[in-house]
């Protein structure tokens, strides 16, 4: 008689070497690799085969392990990236042509991007463009753009290493990361745990809103085998709160009465392995009474809607304001007036690893090992929600495999240590891709109504904006959003008669948090379309319309914040003139020949302060020396793929005086590494950069004055030795002579940096950042006018960065950025309820973007290190105009909604063709 399938052991071939495995009936061979056989290079990012980390190559073949049975690999060969890059050619050539390009950012689906370009690479060596893109299609990527990782791929046949560099400020040298990037190596939030450690399942709100009711916990968890505990409210030590602003904290680890969102947690399984593999959540004993919600903001403004908060009346969380001038007057004498009602809907973050971690009891402390954004945020929230002495909490980040904001809130952190503390066991939790998307911040949903005036000479005359925020159940980085937009609102132009408002409104939706750029991108929608209409009504060219009304320096701000050096948007704008007057040419001949295809250009601008609005924003940043020689750098900037580690290693390398080579890294850890803040608003490359900076000069000094040296001097390192050169002259400095301090340095140098910001007034006049970034963007479109179809054709982006530390890690920055624009821009939008997977929700495939040249515009700030400023978060802001002009440009519609989905393009189309 047969075996039944989990009787039957499986061998296979696994990276050439034997294996064999007792698999459960419908083990997927991706939990097999993982757990069974350790191959934690193979990643997980949906268990649905929609996202392609965990391709792996069976008998030669791309497969995505999470969709095959473990019993279906009997007899074949199962080749991973950990394996492929320890032995195959190939691949070592493919991973010199990925760090060479910039092509690993986060890292997360690196594994499963070159192991399907490897099974390409076999069948044809030298492919073109088409084909990686036809051979990668099936692996998604949230950071890169995919444009670095299709040149690497084209160029993988002829890659060499490079020619060594110093690393200064300015060098496009590769990540120092990047090894463990491209071999499998880097270990994210899943990849710590031992296998066989307990974990946990997190019981979550099917409803919108729902008031509920325990059963019988007690004799469900002695009834249940392999049940170690149940956590609830009740189960909090602490307080049971949490919120990344200390005066909004509003959010429970676990509801008590009533769930406000759908995915709200309201209890915690901790299990065995083998209990959780067949664990039904609907099992548990709970009881759920639904109720009437509140999903959009006009429903959540009526008097009769439900109040989610005490003491937030009408559901309004908060708001932010800025005035100058009298902006009414000025529109009511302005020649020409554009105005318009701009909608936007929730935007998923789509980061490719879900939320993920570890945690374990280390002599009676906890030690919580998770993906995050900000480790010392992590533990100043557990410190309250635990009731603990910080000192008894520790936080390890892991690699973070793409955040883009939503990382900086909590997510499995407080269930981690509480079950650990409960338990006394080490414990894991990963998030399946639905509890991601339904449990996890979102970008801000956005009604905004807008009014722009202008003079016949093409000025700006006058500009109202009003906006609301759908923040969700829970403020999250809601208020943030409400003091950022009315700032930026204006773009980077000279507006004397201003007025903006904005309001983040509670609904019973996840909370909305920060997404790259805190509601700005939704707010520069709405300017730069309209900035398109004022100059049509003129009868302008569009680019010489803003080009006109850009900052400059010396001109203020609608905050009246005045630079005296450094404002790049006119030289961003400008750098975009050859490329306008080409494309629009190209264009007009394509629809000379062309009916239904038709053919746009679309040009935008945006700018974005770096750091925290008008609030305290430090970074510390520590180096030290060891007696062996050893140079250190504790680098505390959590880097989620924008490249934080190699940054800010070549600010402390440049300052230091020494190749980037030499340095040793420490990265974040609560133990042992100063807060360099958390990493979001663009601020790691600003202010953790100038606190390297500092580091690094401080640490010189030091040198410098043990030897009598000047400034000018060049330092060397040696085994034990620092030798000090000076016109001719050499000075030795023996460091076993020196006292190490109780972390081993005999030298060391600990610096911080906080941007010189002022508190914004009444009307929201003062100095709410201390730097800006600038950009303009150029798409080029084509619309099928029957089916209403948008294809992005190419992009020009023009970004001042001050100074490009490395233009390479810039030019990942873009290309990513842009496409998650065009992602929000023409097919992402997340739907409570209806889109919680990576299939529902689409993001964008490698077939989705064009190529994108980017322009470096430096035009130095005063305050970042060697003039840098930052960059991550103002890729973004421009796209979503840019390709909403050029739609507009192509068939004559201008769409107010996002996003612009082929139904709602079409439906327009045929409205403006009264039906037709």
């Amino acid at each position: 008689m047969d075996k039944p399938a989990d009787e039957i052991t499986t061998e296979f071939l696994l990276n050439g070497q034997v294996a064999s495995i007792v698999a459960r009936v419908g083990e997927r061979l991706s939990d097999t690799l993982r757990e069974r056989l350790n191959a934690r290079d193979v990643k997980i990012g949906c268990n649905a085969g929609d996202c392609g980390a965990c391709t792996v190559l069976v008998d030669g073949d791309p497969v995505c392990a999470c969709l095959m049975p473990a019993q279906q690999v009997a007899g074949r060969s199962v080749e991973t990236l950990g394996g492929l890059s320890q032995n195959d050619l190939i691949t070592k050539q493919l991973a010199t042509s990925f760090q060479n390009h910039g092509a690993a950012q986060c890292g997360i689906c690196t594994p499963g991007m070159m192991t399907a370009a490897v099974a390409l690479l076999r069948e044809t060596p030298q492919p073109d463009v088409q084909q990686v893109q036809d051979a990668l299609g099936g692996v998604l990527c949230r950071c890169t753009g995919y444009r670095k990782i299709i040149d690497a791929v084209v160029a993988a046949g002829t890659a060499t290493e490079p020619t060594p560099s110093i690393g200064h400020a300015g060098d496009a040298i590769r990540r120092v990361d990047g090894h463990d990037k491209v071999t499998g190596a880097e270990l994210f939030g899943d990849d710590v745990a031992p296998s066989g450690t307990l974990e946990i399942a997190v019981i979550r709100s099917p409803y919108h809103r729902a008031g509920f009711t325990f059963g019988d916990l007690q004799t469900w968890v002695q009834d249940t085998s392999g049940v170690e505990a149940v956590l609830t409210a009740t189960d909090v030590p602490g307080r049971n709160i949490f919120g990344v602003i200390p005066d909004f904290a509003d959010q429970p680890v676990f509801a008590e009465t009533e769930a406000r969102f759908r995915g709200e947690a309201v209890a915690a399984v901790v299990g065995t392995p083998e209990m959780m593999a067949t664990f039904d959540p609907n099992s548990f004993p709970v009881s759920w009474d639904e109720r009437s919600a509140s999903l959009l903001i006009q429903e959540a403004m009526t008097p009769e809607a439900p109040q989610l908060h005490d003491g937030r009346d009408g559901n309004v969380m908060c708001g932010g304001f800025v005035k100058c001038g009298d902006p009414d007057e000025a529109i009511a004498r302005a020649d020409v007036v554009a105005e318009g009602y701009f909608r936007s809907g929730f935007i998923e973050h789509g980061y490719i690893e879900p939320e993920a971690g570890y945690a374990e009891i280390v002599d009676g402390r906890v030690e919580v090992h998770a993906c995050t954004q900000a480790p010392v945020m992590d533990l100043d929230s557990l410190e309250i929600v635990l009731g603990m002495p910080r000192d008894q909490i520790r936080i390890i980040p892991t690699g973070v495999g793409g955040g883009f904001g939503s990382k900086l809130d909590l997510s499995v952190q407080p269930y981690l240590a509480l079950a650990a503390l409960r338990t006394g066991k080490p414990v894991r939790l990963t998030y399946s891709r639905t509890e991601s998307m339904q449990s996890t911040t979102k970008r801000h949903p956005s009604d905004i109504w807008v009014t722009i005036g202008a003079t016949n000479d093409g000025r700006v005359s006058g500009m109202t904006f009003d906006g609301l925020f759908n923040t969700g159940a829970y403020a999250s980085w809601g208020p943030t959003v409400a003091n950022r937009v009315p700032v930026h609102a204006s773009g980077p132009y000279k507006i004397a008669d201003y007025r903006a408002e904005a309001k983040g409104i509670h609904t019973h939706c996840p909370p909305s948090g920060a997404f790259r750029g805190f509601g700005v991108p939704q707010s520069a929608i709405a300017q730069e379309s309209l900035f398109d209409e004022l100059a049509d009504k003129l009868n302008m060219d569009p680019l010489e319309f803003r080009i006109r009304n850009a900052l400059e320096n010396g001109t203020p701000t609608v905050c009246g914040q005045v630079f005296e050096q450094g404002v790049g948007i006119r030289a961003c704008l400008e750098a975009l003139q050859p490329a306008w007057k080409a494309e629009r040419d190209a264009a007009e001949a394509f629809n000379a020949r062309n009916d239904t295809l038709r053919r746009g250009v679309g040009v935008s601008a945006g700018w974005y302060g770096c750091g925290n609005t008008s609030l305290p924003n430090p970074s510390t940043i520590k180096s030290g020396i060891r007696a062996d020689g050893t140079l250190v750098l504790h680098q505390g900037a959590m880097d989620i793929g924008q490249g934080a580690n190699t940054v800010i290693t070549q600010i402390f390398a440049t300052a230091l005086g020494v190749p980037v080579e030499l340095i040793e890294l420490i990265g974040s850890d609560t133990d042992v590494t100063p807060d360099a803040g958390k990493t979001s608003a663009s601020r790691q490359t600003y202010v953790s950069g100038s606190a390297a900076r500092l580091s690094g000069e401080a640490l010189r000094a030091q040198i410098l004055a043990r030897v009598n040296a000047g400034p000018d001097a060049k330092i060397t390192f040696s085994a034990g030795m620092l030798e000090v050169n000076e016109n001719g002259q050499s000075h030795r400095i023996d460091l076993s002579t020196l006292a190490a301090d109780a972390e081993g340095y005999v030298l060391r140098a600990e610096e911080t940096y906080d941007p010189p910001t002022k508190p914004l007034d009444e009307n929201g006049q003062g100095v709410p950042y201390a730097q800006f970034g600038y950009a303009a963007h150029l798409a080029v479109v084509e619309v099928d006018t029957k089916l209403g179809t948008v294809k992005p054709v190419k992009f020009f982006a023009s970004h001042d960065v001050g100074k490009a530390i490395n233009p390479m890690l810039v030019e990942g920055q873009v290309q990513g950025g842009i496409a998650q624009g065009l992602g929000m821009t023409l097919m992402e939008e997340y739907l409570p309820g209806r889109t919680e997977n990576l299939h529902d929700y689409l993001i964008p495939t490698i077939g989705d973007i064009p190529p994108i040249e980017t322009i470096i515009i430096e035009e130095e700030d005063a305050h970042g290190p060697y003039g840098a400023k930052g960059l991550g978060e103002h890729v973004l802001i421009p796209t979503a105009p840019a390709l909403l002009n050029a739609i507009k440009r192509a068939c004559g519609v201008r769409l107010k909604r996002l996003p612009a989905t082929p139904s709602r393009l079409r439906a327009a189309i045929k409205e403006n063709e009264n039906g037709n």
